[in-house]
């Protein structure tokens, strides 16, 4: 695994909404880049109000069949895991409306689409997303965004500070509320410039990172991926609304 150190100052990455539904199950507009803003006032679960499209992550114990095609639901299954023994599920991201094109997780690879959350590359996204966790108590999974070049796949984990791995974990005291991650997952740590490391050699293992830059999802020539690290999660939940979200704050 190369090492990575230096980081650069951001190149634009960040943004704010684009997308549709009709309730709390999951609907979606024949044409999501024509809806209408819903209202950005907050609701009581911490989420905006109005349209949405909402993806729920499911934590499952046994393994769906190879033949499982998902149908048109908005969810992902994925393994469940436990405490100290993680699930682990690449979930491969491809560009255009909002829709889930491979609902079998279980197996360790699932995919979903998205539209490109910065097209303008300002840093302020045209959707957000916000997520929960649902289910009884207990059991928590990771989440982070990834991409995927000819050097290796790499992380917000494998890089300092930025976009960084969440948290969706379900406790006690009532119903979770959502919480705005749409940096750290529509945006990834993206190394512009690599220097040989001790071995004086470039392009070996122990090449040095010395540039990243915070790049919003689709914005360079590369393969994207939300990587998902479940330990006993039974629900996430992902809603995304078409308001903006100024990342650079």
């Amino acid at each position: 695994m190369r090492i990575l150190t230096a980081r650069g100052l951001p190149l634009a990455v960040f943004a704010a909404a684009a997308l549709v539904a009709c309730n709390d199950e999951t609907t979606t507009p024949s044409n999501p880049a024509l809806a209408p803003s819903p209202s950005v006032s907050a609701t009581g679960n911490g989420a905006p109000s109005g349209a949405h499209y909402t993806l729920n992550i499911i934590g499952v114990s046994k393994d769906k069949s190879p033949s499982f095609s998902g149908g048109d639901g908005h969810r992902i299954f994925v393994g469940l895991g436990r405490t100290g023994a993680a699930a682990n599920t690449k979930i491969n991201l491809t560009e255009g409306d909002f829709a889930v094109l491979d609902a079998n997780g279980t197996d360790g690879v699932a995919a979903f689409q998205l539209p490109n959350p910065d097209p303008d590359g300002d840093g302020t996204t045209s959707y957000s997303v916000y997520v929960r966790a649902l289910g009884k108590p207990g059991g928590k999974a990771t989440m982070q965004s990834c991409y995927t070049d000819d050097t290796g796949t790499w992380c917000a984990a494998d890089f300092t500070g930025g976009v960084e791995p969440i948290t969706i974990e379900r406790t006690k005291g009532g119903a979770g509320k959502f919480v705005n991650v749409s940096k750290d997952m529509l945006y990834v740590d993206y190394c512009t410039a690599w220097a040989a490391g001790t071995d004086g050699v470039l392009g070996t293992t122990d090449d040095l990172c010395t540039n990243v830059v915070q790049s919003a999802l689709f914005s360079n020539d590369v393969s994207y991926l939300w990587s998902y690290d479940n330990e006993g999660l039974k629900v996430a939940q992902l809603r995304f609304y078409e308001v903006p979200t100024n990342t650079l704050q």
